[in-house]
């Protein structure tokens, strides 16, 4: 891949990052895909983190990458796909997009993909048997799909039937995803009430922050021979972001702009939490107070279904506001505990 000359300002304070000198550390990470793709059979993977924490620059990365952590490359071919892109909100707009993406490797391969898009014959079954053709080829497409919550918003698209296919690629070694995701696979599965297998990866790794040597690595970064920061600005970009890579990256990119505009170290800091302010979604901040008015409510209330009622959620929150804050007045003294369950037995019916 060929680029341009280095930004003044390395640091990329939003997005994902495209330059892969830019990219520093997550070795570990990387090896751990390249391994799944050269094992005795290839594996598939579910790569899970916070939002900013580097997913998306992860898999980018690898897929520019990769050549350099094989042995006999000619064995693979591996694309990245974001599925926040307009042109996978359907499923056959998927298969085309993966179907570009994929080099012209195998034989008639673009023949058939010419043919395929001009009769819109991109289904289901034409994509299943298009990646099986690689497979008797001796080649294995590694796709890596960034964003994976962007299908979750269509379910009318992508259903089980769509899932149960990638799965049986895959279970036929035909087919290597590499998975981006917030939450598990397991876990988006339960939620949405899908059954298919595809759900099931069995390979997950947690994308967490930093190493120590990463992160000073990272607020070493230079256009040339030198870092951009000097010390004393790499020493405030790891007092304010320690070790999360995109608090870091934030950190260094105002400690540039501060100086390249004759602003001060303590402009920096203020642009900096002015950003990490937006960077707290507010759900997150309020998390803790919806799972007081109406997780825990709710799951008290539930506990009333163990006991033998039948009642609907709304029902369940309403009953378990009452036991909570029975529950309450029980630990100040006001009630005791036959109270409460006398209010239970009432509720239920129970004499």
């Amino acid at each position: 891949m060929t680029y341009g000359s280095l930004p003044s300002n390395p640091f990329v304070a939003a997005g994902m990052i495209e330059d892969s000198r830019l990219f520093v550390g997550r070795e570990d990470e990387l090896q751990a895909i390249a391994s799944r793709m050269t094992g005795a059979q290839p594996t598939s993977i579910n790569i899970i983190g916070d939002q900013h924490i580097g997913k998306s620059s992860l898999l980018h990365h690898f897929w520019e990458t990769w050549e350099q952590r094989v042995q006999d490359s000619s064995r693979f071919a591996v694309i990245y796909l974001s599925l926040r892109d307009g042109d996978c909100q359907t499923e056959i707009g998927f298969y085309e997009a993966v179907a570009q993406g994929l080099p012209n490797l195998v034989s008639g391969w673009q023949k058939w993909l010419n043919n395929a898009l001009k009769a819109k014959s991109l289904n289901r079954q034409g994509f299943s048997d298009a990646i099986k053709q690689w497979k008797q080829q001796g080649k294995l497409p590694v796709i890596c799909l960034d964003d994976f919550e962007s299908l979750l918003k269509h379910p009318q698209e992508f259903d089980n039937g769509f899932y149960d296919n990638l799965r049986s690629l895959m279970d036929d070694n035909a087919l290597m995803l590499v998975i981006a995701s917030r939450k598990t696979l397991k876990i988006y599965g339960s939620e949405h009430r899908f059954v298919s297998g595809f759900f099931n990866i069995g390979h997950s790794l947690s994308l967490e922050e930093l190493t120590t040597d990463d992160a000073i690595k990272l607020v070493r970064l230079s256009t040339g021979s030198v870092p951009v920061l000097s010390i004393d600005e790499q020493n405030c970009a790891q007092r304010w972001g320690k070790r999360h890579p995109y608090k870091l990256q934030l950190a260094g990119y105002y400690l540039v702009e501060a100086r390249q505009r004759g602003k001060s170290v303590k402009w920096a800091k203020q642009q900096f939490d002015n950003q990490l302010a937006d960077f707290q979604p507010k759900a997150k901040q309020w998390r803790w107070l919806r799972w007081v008015v109406w997780d825990l409510p709710v799951r008290l209330g539930s506990f009333t279904k163990f006991l033998g009622a039948s009642v609907g959620e709304v029902t369940n929150w309403v009953m378990g506001i009452g036991i909570l804050l029975m529950l309450v007045l029980v630990f100040a003294g006001v009630l005791h505990w036959n109270d409460v369950w006398d209010f239970v037995r009432d509720k239920l019916g129970i004499k």
